[in-house]
């Protein structure tokens, strides 16, 4: 069916990872003319390990089991593994794209380079410049859009520790990781226990010489089985109070990992779900049988020595720095996103407070959140542009919410003030006022 949508009417979206899609899908099924954007050649972000961009690696796994992750009207087969690789997932991205027919809607090999408002009023269009050729040539393309949706992702700009002194080996990201047999013989140093920190130790213990983790505060490990089955598919129906359920599940969790602590991890200084669990069944077996050493903070480097803040020291060939990743929306100024300390402040971290024709999908981490969680983003976000094309009032009410007091989304938790928790949400509480807010507009022409 031929697009004769003149390109001002359209929303402009940005990225066809597992947000982009979720947009692309919602944007259709609503009736939202737009234009996918994608810097790769095509459709599943940092799940297409030949993404240039991506930052799995050949072991990667889920640390959510599938049924907790995947889009409810398009279930993952039964033939997938609870916990799929990045392979799976892949072929997941690429099957949903198809049954859906949301390639047609993207440019590939297309890189936005600039997103700008025409002009300073809530109501205004957006100036959208795109490297057509994807660096490969240089044809830069401008046009005006009705809106954006930034969905590019939030897993892709490392961010690389600063430390004291000089290191004489190698001293990579884990986004430069891909394969085990980078640590081949090597004496290699883990800086960070998250979730892929310790994923990678445990694949480096079956080639490095040597593989330590250094730590600066305690974690809750929690197992991907629990009695049989997937850690996150557990749990009654009526959610419990915050106090109650961490203190039900830290005993829970003693019953199947013991206590860290005796292994040499500092006993954390918060309690459970203020900062998010470690899923990994095997990083406390190889600690426990000494495959794993637990390091204390890095103080200072000099040469292959690491001295570490506990007043000991040991050399290495290699420090991998499993130390995350960075909001990164480099099209656009921080300002027009309201970029306060260390996220922008977004309406249910998607609106923006002064403009009215730009939204962000997947700007959000939860325990337990999935793709189902992004998707329910963008289809309030497709039904607002739905709705604010109709002049509808429902949207209007949206805009004169987004212009209130925020909802507080932490589900009671006291979450950690870390620049990884700053777009943190209890899973349940920000779904239930995405679901409003959303059922609010479900009537708009």
């Amino acid at each position: 069916m031929p697009d004769n949508v003149p390109t001002h009417e359209k929303i402009a979206l940005i990225g066809a990872g597992p947000s982009g899609l979720a947009g692309a899908r919602n944007l259709q099924k609503h009736g939202v003319p737009f234009q996918g954007f994608e810097a790769h050649s095509d459709v599943g972000g940092l799940w297409d390990i030949d993404n240039p961009r991506s930052t799995v690696y050949h072991s990667a796994h889920l640390i959510s089991s599938k049924r907790t992750t995947e889009f409810a009207e398009f279930p993952m087969a039964d033939t997938v593994a609870d916990y799929p690789s990045h392979r799976e997932l892949r072929r997941y991205f690429s099957d949903f794209a198809d049954r859906f027919g949301l390639r047609e809607h993207f440019r590939f090999n297309t890189r936005v380079l600039r997103v700008e408002p025409v002009n300073d009023s809530p109501d205004t269009r957006w100036r959208v410049s795109v490297d057509a050729a994807n660096g490969a040539g240089g044809r830069i393309e401008t046009a005006e859009y009705r809106g954006v949706v930034i969905a590019n992702g939030t897993l892709a700009e490392p961010k690389r520790p600063q430390f004291e002194g000089h290191f004489d080996g190698e001293l990579l990201h884990t986004s430069d990781y891909k394969h085990a047999e980078l640590f081949k013989d090597k004496r290699v140093l883990i800086v960070g226990a998250g979730n892929s920190g310790c994923d990678i130790a445990v694949d480096a213990v079956h080639y490095a010489k040597s593989v330590d983790i250094s730590v600066r505060r305690g974690y809750y490990f929690v197992p991907k089985y629990v009695f049989g089955k997937p850690a996150d598919t557990l749990g009654g129906k009526r959610p419990l109070p915050p106090w109650l359920k961490q203190r039900i599940d830290a005993t829970v969790l003693k019953w199947f990992t013991g206590d860290p602590v005796r292994f040499g991890f500092p006993k954390p200084d918060y309690r459970m779900y203020e900062s998010h669990p470690i899923v990994n069944s095997l990083v406390l077996h190889h600690v426990g049988h000494g495959d794993i050493g637990v390091r204390a903070d890095i103080a200072r480097l000099d040469g292959h020595t690491v001295h570490f803040k506990d007043g000991s020291a040991r050399d290495y060939d290699l420090i991998l720095a499993a130390t995350g990743y960075a909001l990164h929306y480099p099209f656009i100024d921080r300002e027009l996103l309201n970029w306060q300390g260390m996220a922008p402040r977004l309406y249910l971290n998607i609106f923006s407070p002064h403009f009215e024709n730009i939204g962000v999908l997947g700007m959000i981490e939860a325990s337990g959140i999935g793709w189902q969680g992004r998707y329910e983003q963008a289809e309030l976000l497709a039904r607002y542009f739905r709705a604010k094309a109709a002049g509808s009032p429902k949207a209007a009410a949206l805009r004169a919410a987004v212009q209130g007091p925020p909802p507080d989304l932490s589900g009671g938790y006291k979450y950690l003030q870390l620049e990884r928790m700053a777009y943190y949400v209890h899973k349940d509480t920000y779904r239930a006022a995405v679901r409003s807010a959303s059922a609010a507009l479900a009537d708009s022409p």
